[in-house]
């Protein structure tokens, strides 16, 4: 039987024989400032939420939020993901060597980890072998040598900020990792933007995109306007998903009926402070309403940032023609089961969770939702055209043809475990 190691070395191989340039796009950027964003992560095996989180320095809670899965579901951390699902992962895009990057990513190397297979397996192709090399002074590195268990290692992750707009609304910049198969027309309707917005947020051309090509796909979103002296300054929520900030003490949604943040307390943490409006018994997210022949009298609580360890919380009173009914917030689901891909990788990770089904959990009390575990999808809306980007050309490790490499590797690893 093949080592796993062998195995993984095969693939990088394989890999590396289809391995071409692959174009991402950035933004030049001066200053110490930062913005939300979110990284498009293929699951290269069947991962825990929380092997996920740490990958990218992250949290667990945060990470389901950001899909509209279900955070506060018992034992969420340790449910098992699928091979090939594509998930948002939240991050901070930052301004360093003038351009816009996510840098807070560190890894400690593995037995028979590459910079190669870190960038095309690890990564799932956000990151570049040369990318890695550079960011930590390893010139001499050669991209298929085995690094030093457990050498640390700064991971520079693609993103942009493009004022945190498009089209002068208020949008969230996905960094998605082109697959075989893909066209920009396709990516572009299964985000439910146009052609020209895709083209003219990446500087392109044409509408023509490389398997490997990393493109900013602006996804609407609701806007804060929180203090300077908040900690949460320039909240931004993706429509039809959650983020949870003060201390996990309050959640924020986006949508579905409109892009208007709206935050509730969330019971993810033992100690949190007081979310009730101050002069009312109002509690945050909430309104008390008082029928009249003029209208109706609404007093609503709304959120204002997390100062100095204090929720903020902004009292709002008026007469409205007619008494609102229950707020409505996007749809929390279980973790998906399975995916809905036909170019999934099945490289398990060198340091695998115990056997589990995909999709299962540990062994942790069951959590609870009204909705299933199924394929998964995210609720999108229509951007219109955005702001223009460059384009580089990165160096990028990539199973280029992925479809066709992927069932290929899939086939060797059944076969060496039979």
């Amino acid at each position: 039987m093949m080592e796993l190691s062998g195995f993984v070395a095969v693939a990088v191989m394989l890999a590396a024989i289809v391995a071409s340039e692959a174009k991402t796009t950035i933004e030049p950027c001066s200053g110490s400032d930062s913005c939300p964003a979110l990284l498009g992560y293929t699951l290269y095996a069947d991962m825990k939420v929380s092997e996920v989180a740490a990958l990218f320095a992250t949290d667990p809670s945060a990470l389901l939020a950001a899909n509209a899965l279900d955070f506060a579901a018992p034992g969420a951390a340790h449910r098992i993901l699928p091979a090939g699902l594509l998930l948002r992962v939240p991050a901070r895009c930052a301004c360093a060597d003038g351009v816009r990057k996510s840098v807070a990513v560190r890894y400690a190397a593995r037995p028979a980890d590459t910079l190669a297979t870190l960038a095309d397996v690890v990564f799932a192709g956000l990151a570049s072998a040369d990318q890695i090399r550079n960011a930590n002074g390893l010139a001499d590195v050669d991209a298929d040598a085995p690094l030093d268990a457990g050498q640390p290692l700064v991971v520079p992750l693609p993103c942009v900020c493009f004022n945190s707009s498009d089209s002068n609304l208020p949008a969230l910049y996905l960094s998605y990792v082109v697959q075989v198969g893909d066209t920009v027309p396709a990516i572009a309707a299964g985000y439910e933007t146009t052609v020209t917005d895709v083209m003219n947020v990446n500087a392109m051309g044409s509408p023509v995109a490389a398997p490997g090509d990393i493109l900013a796909i602006p996804l609407p979103a609701c806007a804060s306007s929180f203090p300077k002296s908040a900690s949460d300054h320039g909240l931004l929520v993706a429509n039809g998903t959650y983020a949870l900030t003060a201390g996990n003490c309050v959640q924020c949604s986006c949508g579905p009926g409109n892009l208007n943040l709206y935050c509730t307390p969330a019971s993810l943490s033992g100690s949190c402070p007081s979310t009730q409006c101050s002069n009312s018994n109002v509690l945050l997210g909430n309104a008390s309403t008082h029928a009249t022949s003029a209208g109706c009298n609404v007093s609503s609580c709304s959120y204002g940032g997390f100062v100095n360890g204090t929720i903020k919380t902004l009292l709002n009173t008026g007469l409205q023609p007619k008494c609102p009914g229950p707020h409505q917030v996007p749809l929390l689901t279980d973790p998906p089961t399975i995916v809905n891909r036909d170019y999934s990788t099945s490289i398990p990770p060198l340091s695998a969770p115990a056997p589990a089904e995909a999709g299962g959990e540990m062994p942790e009390p069951p959590p609870s939702s009204s909705v299933q575990g199924g394929s998964f999808t995210l609720p999108r809306m229509s951007p219109a055209d955005g702001p223009a980007g460059s384009v580089s050309d990165a160096p990028l490790l990539t199973s280029k043809p992925r479809k066709i490499l992927s069932w290929f590797i899939l086939c060797l690893f059944l076969h060496f475990h039979m």
